[in-house]
Parts: C-alpha cells; sequence; structure tokens
C-alpha cells in the first residue's frame, strides 16, 4: 500500500497579515470589554476585569479618577488602525492572487449541509491543505464578521460625520448593538479555530512557517478547522 502526503503551503504574505489581524483583533476585544463595562448594553453582561485591557481599575481610578477607560479606548484605536489596513490588504490580495476563488469557492448552502451532516456523523474527510464547506462558510463568515466590525466601530467613533453609515445600522445603539454581535461571533470562531488548531498542529506549523506535509488520513477532529 503507498502512503499519499498532503500538503499545506501559506506564503509569507498571507501570514503577515494573518497574524498582525489576529493579534490586532485581541487588542481590540480585551480593550472593547473594558469600554463596554463602562457602558452595558446588557446590564446582565459585564466582563471580568483580568480579561479585559487597560490596566489595573484600582490604580486608575487613584491616579486619574477612571477605570481604564482611556487607556483602553487608546490601545483600542491603535489597533483599529493596523486591523483595518491588514484586513484591507488581505481582502485585496486574496482577490488578486486568487486565493478566495481557489479555497472558497464554490460553495453553496447544499454543500455547507452536507458537510456539516457528515461531520456531525464523523463522516466527512479531510485534506491538509484543502477546505471543506463548513471550513469555507466559517472563513468567509469571520471576513464578513471583521468588516462590520470595522464599519460599525466607524459609526460608533464618529456619528456625525459618518451619518449615512450610522443609519444603516440603526442609529447609534444599533451600530453598537451590530459591534457587540459580530464581536461575539468573531470570539466563537476564535475559540473554535485556536481549539482544532490545537488538535492539528500541522495547520499551525504552515502558518508559522509556510508549509506542512502529512500523511493522507481522515480524522475527526480535522473535520472542521
Amino acid at each position: 500500500m503507498t502512503l499519499r502526503y498532503d500538503e499545506q503551503r501559506h506564503p509569507l504574505s498571507r501570514r503577515v497579515l494573518h497574524w498582525i489581524m489576529a493579534l490586532s483583533i485581541l487588542i481590540m476585544i480585551g480593550s472593547g470589554w473594558r469600554i463596554y463595562n463602562a457602558s452595558p448594553i446588557f446590564a446582565f453582561i459585564v466582563f471580568p476585569e483580568w480579561i479585559t485591557l487597560g490596566g489595573d481599575v484600582q490604580t486608575s481610578l487613584a491616579r486619574h479618577g477612571d477605570p481604564g477607560v482611556a487607556s483602553a479606548i487608546a490601545w483600542h484605536f491603535a489597533a483599529m488602525w493596523t486591523l483595518a489596513l491588514s484586513y484591507l490588504l488581505f481582502v485585496v490580495w486574496g482577490f488578486v492572487t486568487g486565493h478566495f476563488r481557489r479555497d472558497f469557492l464554490p460553495i453553496g448552502p447544499k454543500s455547507i449541509s452536507r458537510d456539516f451532516v457528515a461531520a456531525l456523523a464523523l463522516r466527512l474527510q479531510h485534506r491538509l491543505g484543502e477546505y471543506n464547506a463548513v471550513q469555507k462558510a466559517a472563513y468567509v463568515g469571520v471576513l464578513v464578521m471583521v468588516g462590520l466590525m470595522i464599519l460599525s466601530g466607524l459609526a460608533i467613533w464618529k456619528p456625525v460625520q459618518t451619518y449615512p453609515l450610522e443609519l444603516l445600522f440603526g442609529g447609534f445603539q444599533g451600530a453598537r448593538l451590530v459591534h457587540f454581535i459580530v464581536m461575539a461571533g468573531i470570539v466563537l470562531f476564535l475559540l473554535v479555530h485556536v481549539a482544532l488548531t490545537l488538535l492539528v498542529p500541522r495547520t499551525l506549523q504552515a502558518m508559522v512557517l509556510g508549509r506542512a506535509a502529512g500523511p493522507r488520513h481522515t480524522a475527526v477532529s480535522e473535520t472542521v478547522r
């Protein structure tokens, strides 16, 4: 029996933009949670201080009379620019090089539902370097959510200057709600993505070193990453 190998490659440009976006998103989430706590949308949702970014609350209150919101805003805006720039470059690069067309298309409701059912039944085959329909939907979905997060964030930041954009989200509070919902969706994606990447370390190797190879096989843990 001949042992066949699959391979996954990520060019340097994709890897650099991926890690810049990942770090920017983590900074924005942590600082955003501190900002959110100062004016919650939902009274029953308050994020623990230790998972937010903005410094020690008591120290900041003693020194500045501010619970770290000013520091959080500074972090948030800094990461916003790096995320917006890297996201724009990643999207343009994906279209120009054919990465999106090659790796994320075709995709449709039938293929997604078929692969999702197969994954639940533990029968979904996986090949390193190829994406099944569930993976394609997840990656396309998170790219859309990041775009919505940037646009809704602009509407919150400059509600007067971006008034037409604000109207698309149903006003200032609507933009805040959309911003919160897409943030939750991105956090959910990150949790699943990181968990499954740890289960399939070759995918992490490819995103760090640019290349990974392994024997072709079917693995339950590799069906959704």
